[in-house]
């Protein structure tokens, strides 16, 4: 996917009103949204186990995206990688993930998983739905009944994850 098209399409999926639609709708936004954070973000060489390794995208724990997820990356790439989605109870930073949304679960909290995955070249994405703290890289939000995010770019820079000015620009929010 080029970058324009990712900037329109994750660019209508801001505009786009919830108050339309319902829950379904906000899982299926949230879905597309969160693996299209992907092309406006750069992940050094060893994020990947190799050249020809594929794009692993994790959902620990809360799932909110169920099928849809696995909908929206039938047949896509990232990078030239294909996709590969992977559901965990516990994640840390042998779980092979280069994007993570993080639910939390008996098993392992939102907090127990970032912190598990501190350091290690993960862009990690959590949900107000959730709770709001803690946050991931890229915190999901709910504002003025549309789906938006709030970045920190803080915690990506310190896990050598590049994030794209045209995602930053997009953000309601930029923690530096």
């Amino acid at each position: 996917m080029n970058g324009a098209v990712a900037a329109l399409s994750l660019g209508l999926a801001l505009i786009f009103p919830l108050s339309a639609c319902g829950a379904d709708h906000a899982s299926a936004v949230k879905a597309a949204f969160f693996y299209k954070l992907a092309p406006f973000a750069a992940w050094p060489a060893s994020a990947f186990p190799g050249p020809g390794a594929p794009f692993v995208i994790c959902v620990q724990g809360a799932d909110p995206f169920r099928e849809l997820l696995d909908d929206a990356v039938t047949g896509q790439q990232i990078g030239g990688r294909a996709i590969v989605v992977s559901r965990l109870d516990h994640i840390d930073g042998e779980s092979g993930c280069q994007l993570a949304y993080l639910g939390g679960s008996d098993g392992q909290s939102r907090g127990a998983a970032l912190e598990a995955l501190r350091g290690a070249h993960v862009l990690t994405v959590t949900d107000e739905a959730n709770g709001p703290w803690p946050r991931g890289m890229v915190h999901f939000v709910l504002r003025q009944g549309r789906i938006r995010f709030e970045v920190d770019l803080r915690q990506a820079e310190a896990a050598g994850v590049s994030l794209s000015s045209k995602l930053l620009a997009l953000a309601v929010s930029v923690a530096r």
